[in-house]
Formats: structure tokens, C-alpha cells, sequence
């Protein structure tokens, strides 16, 4: 594998650090911004949600540019914003700039996935691909912790500096390191069917939704259960880095077997049982301590693996399915993971707000087992064409 496939992963690594770094810091920001912890909750949502706004326009719109060009605007943009945000004064403000942020991310994905491609000789576009995207599985297991540990040490909005760094290490390797990447010409006739990717954009919303509904306030959940706060939060947040890595693996063995049909709604199953666990400890299911603890970590391992378990079974069917309409239905797919995303911390911070931890847990087992239904009722019917 060109080794500067690895240098692409990086920004992919960036701004998933970037989309979720204070997720470890929310209730002192809520308290600081004069607001609640589910409305400070919605600077993830607006982030994912114009981020899922702007990937399909923006693809169509940017598709003939050169690739690293792109991706270094957005990288710097994203330097500048970030830098904003620790500027922000009052949560208004960072609720405007955290949005432009998520438009800017919408960008990054399918620069580098593309140029990652254009980089690997055909019989290894999917691995190069799989490493771009695992960019984002090290911000689980890296960033959003470091995130935890100098926002504790440092106050929230250092934060954003972190996120700022991250973005500047990407900008500067990917100068340095990578080609100037020229898009193919289009090909004639690709053609979107809709009822094909529909099922498929469907399950990654619900599956995204139901995941981040718990992810968005992990750090809360944490401490009702455990009483955990600050810096030790980010060891709990680990076990989303080791559950994404270990779900990209299943899944992808999935895809490259051809169960995916068995296995999406699998997925989705475990993901539910899951949220069941996180529910079961907020109502006191374990002693406290270490029986406590290892629950926890069992819980955020288990929906964390289901996640990724599904996310590259979905990307190859799509693929396969539509061989000549990839580029848009996997921008497409991108939107309906924001989406989910989006729908994870808007439902997440209503049942935070006004029904408690429990609730919120619930509602997230409730829509993994939605997605279960959904899936062997629509896709996981068919095989791809």
C-alpha cells in the first residue's frame, strides 16, 4: 500500500476529532454558556446536519476540481474555524461557527477518499479507502479522548485549539506528502436508482441515529453511572476506538463473504442489545466499582462494534449496486450518515433534558431494533444487482 494513503487518513482523522472533541467536556460548557447539557448536545447536531446538507451539493459542485486543492481549503478552513471557536463568546456564536465547520467537513471525505483511490492500483482502491475512513475510527480512539483529557486539564474551549492542531498537522502532511490528484473524466450513462440506495441511505441513517444518541452525551451517561468525570472519561472513550476497529474488521469480512444480509441485521441487534446494557446500569443493574465499570466498557464496545460493523457492508453494496453512480450514492450515504448523526444528538439531548438517562438510553435501543426490522423487511432481502 502507497504509504501516503496513510497521510490522507489524517485528515479524515482531524475532522472526526473535530466533530465530537468536547463530547467529554459538555456539562461544563453548559454551565459556562448559561445553557443546558442537551442544548450544548446540539453543536454536534448542527455540525453533522449541514455537513449532511452540503455533501451532495458540494460533490456535484467541486467534482471536477483537483482533489488535494480541496482538501487543503478545507483543511485550512477548518484551522480558521476551529480557531473561531475558541473566540466564541457566547453559545449563539459557537452555534454559528460550529455549523459552517460541518459544511467545511463535507468537504474532506471525498477529497480524500478519491484521491486515496486514484493512488492504489484497482485491486487495492477498497483497502486504500478503508484506510481513509479508518481516520475516523483513530478519532475514537485518540482525539475525542484527547479531546476529554486537555479540555479537563485546560477548560473546554482548549478544546477547539487541540482540534485546530490536528487540522494544521493534516494540512501540513498532506503538502508535503501527497500528489496533485486530477478527477477521471465522467462516465456516460451512470445512472442513480433510487429504490436500489434507498434502503441502503435508510439503514445508515438509523443506524448513525440510534448509535449517536448515546455517543453524543457519553461523557453525562458515564458519570451517572459510574461518577466518573473530567480526564477519566476519556478511558471509558477508548473503547469506541477499539469497538470501531474491531466492527471495520467484522464488517468487512461480511462484505468481502457476501452475508451482509445476515449480518447488517445482526448488527443492528447487538447494537440494540447494546443500549439495553447502558440502560440496564443507569437503573442500577451491577454494583458499583469495578462490576460497574466493565459493564460500561462492555456497552460502548458492543455499539461501537455494531456500528462499524454495518458502515462497510452498506459502502459495498452500494458500490456493487451501482457501479456507475458511485461517487454520488456514496456522497448520498454520507449525508444519511450526518443525518443519523444529526437525529442521534437531537434525540439524545430531548430525552436527556426532559426524561433522564434511562429515556435516552431506551430511545437508542428502541431505533437499533427499528433498523433491524427495517433491514431484513427491505435490503437484507435482496442481494445487489
Amino acid at each position: 500500500m502507497d504509504p501516503r494513503v496513510f497521510v490522507l487518513a489524517l485528515s479524515t482523522f482531524s475532522f472526526g476529532s473535530s466533530a465530537f472533541i468536547f463530547a467529554g467536556v459538555l456539562e461544563p460548557m453548559a454551565a459556562d454558556l448559561g445553557v443546558t447539557t442537551g442544548t450544548v448536545g446540539q453543536l454536534q447536531t448542527i455540525y453533522v446536519l449541514t455537513a449532511a446538507l452540503a455533501g451532495p451539493p458540494l460533490a456535484m459542485l467541486l467534482g471536477r476540481r483537483e482533489r488535494k486543492a480541496i482538501l487543503l481549503l478545507a483543511l485550512a478552513a477548518s484551522i480558521a474555524f476551529s480557531l473561531a471557536c475558541y473566540l466564541s463568546q457566547s453559545f449563539g456564536q459557537l452555534l454559528g461557527v460550529r455549523a459552517v465547520l460541518g459544511g467545511i467537513a463535507a468537504l474532506a471525505g471525498p477529497g480524500a477518499a478519491t484521491m486515496a483511490a486514484s493512488m492504489a492500483p484497482p485491486e487495492k482502491r477498497g483497502s486504500a479507502m478503508a484506510i481513509v475512513t479508518g481516520g475516523m475510527t483513530i478519532a475514537f480512539l485518540l482525539g475525542i479522548p484527547m479531546g476529554s483529557v486537555v479540555g479537563a486539564a485546560f477548560g473546554w474551549r482548549s478544546t477547539f485549539l487541540l482540534s485546530a492542531l490536528l487540522s494544521l498537522i493534516a494540512f501540513a502532511a498532506v503538502a508535503l506528502f501527497t500528489p496533485s490528484v486530477v478527477p477521471p473524466a465522467p462516465i456516460k450513462g451512470g445512472k442513480l436508482d433510487i429504490a436500489t440506495a434507498l434502503p441502503l441511505w435508510t439503514a445508515s441513517f438509523l443506524a448513525f441515529g440510534a448509535n449517536m444518541t448515546i455517543n453524543t452525551y457519553l461523557a453525562p451517561i458515564i458519570r451517572l453511572q459510574t461518577g466518573v468525570t473530567g480526564a477519566g472519561v476519556g478511558a471509558f472513550q477508548l473503547m469506541l476506538g477499539v469497538g470501531s476497529f474491531l466492527g471495520l474488521w467484522l464488517g468487512g469480512r461480511s462484505a468481502d463473504r457476501g452475508a451482509g444480509g445476515l449480518s447488517v441485521g445482526l448488527a443492528f441487534l447487538t447494537l440494540a442489545c447494546g443500549a439495553g446494557l447502558h440502560t440496564l446500569e443507569l437503573s442500577g443493574g451491577a454494583p458499583p466499582g469495578l462490576a460497574t465499570n466493565a459493564m460500561v466498557c462492555l456497552a460502548i464496545l458492543v455499539t461501537a462494534t455494531s456500528l462499524f460493523a454495518i458502515v462497510p457492508v452498506l459502502q459495498s453494496r452500494l458500490v456493487e449496486a451501482l457501479p456507475t453512480a458511485a461517487v454520488l450514492a456514496l456522497a448520498i450515504n454520507g449525508s444519511a450518515v450526518s443525518f443519523g448523526q444529526a437525529l442521534g444528538g437531537a434525540n439524545g439531548g430531548l430525552m436527556l433534558t426532559h426524561f433522564g438517562g434511562p429515556a435516552l438510553t431506551t430511545s437508542a435501543m428502541v431505533l437499533a431494533v427499528g433498523g433491524a426490522v427495517f433491514w431484513f423487511l427491505t435490503a437484507g432481502r435482496t442481494r445487489p444487482r
